[in-house]
């Protein structure tokens, strides 16, 4: 007879469910400023600790405060709330545009829009991010043509992708923007390559890697560490923890047992974690961890806490998994409306400026919508050739693709 029970296996259960009420205590969230900035060549094990807090700027008048905040100005305070603000009016009319059929699906990133936007100002003309497909802020904060974004999503003539690949999975050598991928985790793998083939080069250029939180759990993710760590590559490790991975919560891939920052200390990476919807710490820990990159200080791993407040996508209807109205309930709260309430503290804006920016980037989105629908939809106008698929794979074209285009006929 054995001394010990039955074996049982521990499933974790997210904290609410539909017809719960939304309850997010498992979050401790630190007074604003209460976190200290180490030196950027502080060993990863001298800073431990910021790894398990989190680093925030912004108190809750909208006042900068602490060592974090020495980064903050105006002129980015200014250029991010213009950025966020068109981000979250392209998400709008994308949503708009799936649901009336002109294109499959769309995702957006409404809750997010601090994170991309403020780490791409971050970064360096020629740094190259290697994302998700909710890091839309990357490319629109650089001001990449809409018309451009919207043709891909609606796969027509003008498509820059020519049909190949899905919508959204935008790519932009020029904007450091990789082509996303849509196996979730590879591209962890191919951002530390790149990073380590530009110091092979003696480049100065950087990458960024993007990840969701669901995604940390795949087998890329952790190979890519050892990678990052072992070579030292001048790499920025995002993982964005905004509590959901299509239905399941953060904790299936692990939230519950620890936070996500700390899966750098196995490694040795020096490991952050950020409130993700506070515009000026998410600028903050980027230039404090792009700085390390460039000095050849290695990677650095960032987890930002945010909250996806609409659906994964819009096949998905988040009230079927999580309680109703927690995306009000959101304890960091919109990060565009908390960068308002800091410039209108200071004087640099007002209720009525900010509806008027807001029609305006809503005309300037339209315009852009309509000229892209011009070219084409997904069930209307004008496609990519079927040529295109055989051309820009094979430097030289195989025979058994010549013969498959010929009795093609095209």
């Amino acid at each position: 007879m054995s001394d010990f029970g039955p074996l049982k296996l521990h499933v974790p259960e997210p904290v609410g469910r539909p017809g719960d009420e939304p309850d997010f205590s498992y979050i401790d969230i630190p007074k604003a400023g209460g976190v200290r900035m180490p030196a950027v060549d502080a060993d990863a094990k001298d800073i431990r600790d910021l790894a398990y807090t989190m680093i925030r700027v912004m108190d809750d008048e909208g006042e900068p405060v602490g060592e974090w905040a020495k980064y903050v100005n105006d002129e980015m305070a200014l250029k991010g709330l213009r950025d966020m603000l068109k981000v979250r009016a392209f998400d709008a009319r994308m949503f708009m545009s799936q649901r009336q059929g002109k294109t499959s699906f769309y995702i957006q990133c409404t809750g997010e829009e601090a994170i991309a936007c403020a780490h791409q100002m971050a970064l360096e003309k020629g740094d190259m991010n290697f994302p998700t497909y909710r890091q839309q802020g990357l490319l629109i904060s650089q001001d990449f043509p809409m018309v451009d974004m919207m043709c891909q999503i609606f796969s027509n003539e003008k498509d820059m992708l020519k049909g190949r690949q899905l919508p959204v999975l935008y790519t932009s050598k020029e904007y450091g923007f990789f082509s996303i991928s849509g196996n979730l985790g590879t591209q962890y793998i191919q951002a530390v390559g790149w990073a380590m083939a530009s110091a092979i080069k003696g480049d100065t250029k950087i990458a960024s890697a993007w990840i969701g939180d669901g995604s940390t759990a795949e087998s890329d993710f952790h190979a890519s560490l050892v990678f990052a760590s072992v070579y030292k590559a001048p790499v920025i490790l995002n993982v964005v923890n905004n509590q959901w991975a299509i239905s399941s919560f953060q904790g299936i891939a692990g939230g519950q047992q620890s936070t996500f920052a700390s899966r750098g200390h196995g490694f040795g990476i020096p490991s952050l974690r950020v409130d993700g919807n506070d515009y000026f710490a998410v600028y903050a820990a980027s230039k404090w961890a792009a700085e390390r990159a460039r000095r050849n200080l290695g990677p650095t791993l960032i987890e930002w806490v945010t909250y996806r407040a609409g659906g994964h996508s819009t096949s998905d209807d988040p009230s079927k998994y999580r309680p109703k109205g927690e995306e009000e309930a959101w304890p960091l709260g919109d990060p565009i409306e908390r960068l308002k309430a800091h410039l209108i503290k200071k004087g640099l804006w007002s209720d009525e400026r900010h509806e008027q920016m807001i029609a305006e980037i809503e005309q300037e989105v339209l315009d852009a919508a309509k000229e892209a629908e011009s070219h084409g939809t997904l069930h209307s106008g004008p496609k990519p050739s079927t040529r295109d698929m055989f051309e820009g794979v094979f430097k030289e074209m195989p025979r058994h693709l010549r013969e498959q285009r010929q009795k093609l006929g095209v």
